[in-house]
């Protein structure tokens, strides 16, 4: 029997893990915290971040990287991107010859604007980097773990290691597409956490359905105009990682970065709102990386600069709508997109 090990217990991590394991795979499960740990294997539940499901028989939650990476052949990180790369250094020496490296994980580096498989890139050997992956798409953990339709893109800059991402996860009711603009994939998965932010602020503020669906189709203009000068294909970000993602995130109640802005919108602060959240918004930190990639290469990036402006410069939500709903007068569709 396969052996493949999750790098990550939260909800999406765990979610995976019984995902795969449910397909007859054994799976370790790492987690960091070790309490959280020995509870999961007591309770066989991942009470913190995923209460009520139970775990598939076959994961094998332990702290120890080194006892999850016995005898796996494919690895899926599913870490903060603020941590993926110390994580990631420690995995290494207990990397087998010829894995697959797969992140499940949505956002950039603040520090190196990097994506998840950019950093995964530079820790780990070079004649590993053809086996990197994503995997990416409209995925809410819990609707997953309830068995409901879901459909994701698996991508790499190898046709191969796309294709076998797609084979490892493909289920009845998980349905994966590949794709081999990895960093569109990426980029879409990233950034559409920040659009969210704003799509809650002005759920907050009580604006509408008209104002959701402004943000949404104008913040997915920014994600493509930013990843096209990038390099990135402009016809990923129509796709799953693209619109899918960022039209469930900023829509479903489940997402953790619209609740994030939502509860800005209503008054309260940023300190707090972390301070009480279970698990990470990546928004939060992406949102900086965004800001600092529209100044790099350069491409407007307004409603990230808003979301920026609102997180970490205490400007007023109302004062960043006034400042978009007051810009200079423009083209709908960029001269790119047209050509």
């Amino acid at each position: 029997m396969k052996r493949v090990a999750v790098i990550g217990a939260g909800s999406w991590g765990t979610t995976l893990a019984n995902l795969l394991a449910d397909r007859e795979l054994e799976v370790g499960l790492w987690v960091y915290e070790r309490d959280l740990c020995q509870v999961m294997i007591q309770k066989r539940e991942n009470p913190l971040y995923l209460p009520g499901f139970p775990l598939s028989p076959g994961v094998h939650p332990a702290s120890s990287l080194e006892e999850v990476a016995r005898g796996a052949e494919s690895f899926i990180t599913v870490c903060p991107s603020q941590t993926l790369r110390g994580v990631i250094a420690e995995l290494v020496p207990f990397l087998p010859f010829h894995p697959l490296i797969v992140s499940a994980s949505k956002g950039l580096e603040k520090l190196s604007l990097y994506t998840c498989s950019q950093v995964l890139e530079e820790a780990v050997p070079a004649a590993l980097q053809p086996r990197i992956a994503v995997l990416s798409g409209p995925s809410f953990a819990r609707e997953v773990s309830q068995g409901h339709p879901t459909l994701v893109v698996a991508s790499s800059k190898e046709p191969e290691a796309a294709g076998q991402v797609q084979r490892l996860f493909s289920t009845s009711a998980f349905r994966v597409y590949t794709n081999t603009d990895m960093l569109g994939v990426e980029l879409g998965a990233a950034l559409k956490n920040v659009i969210a932010i704003a799509a809650g602020i002005s759920d907050g503020l009580r604006f509408g359905h008209n104002a959701r669906a402004a943000l949404i189709t104008r913040g997915l203009a920014e994600i493509a105009r930013l990843g096209v000068a990038m390099g990135a294909s402009p016809l990923t970000f129509s796709g799953l990682a693209g619109m899918g993602d960022l039209v469930l995130t900023c829509t479903g109640d489940l997402s953790r970065n619209r609740s994030l802005g939502l509860r800005l919108g209503q008054g309260q602060r940023l300190e707090e709102i972390l301070r009480e959240m279970k698990a990470i918004a990546e928004g939060v930190e992406t949102v900086q990386a965004a800001v600092a990639l529209g100044r790099r290469y350069p491409v407007e990036m307004p409603i990230s600069e808003a979301v920026h402006a609102v997180l970490y410069e205490g400007k007023r939500p109302q004062e960043a709508v006034a400042e978009l709903m007051g810009r200079a007068p423009r083209p709908e569709f960029e001269e790119w997109l047209i050509a």
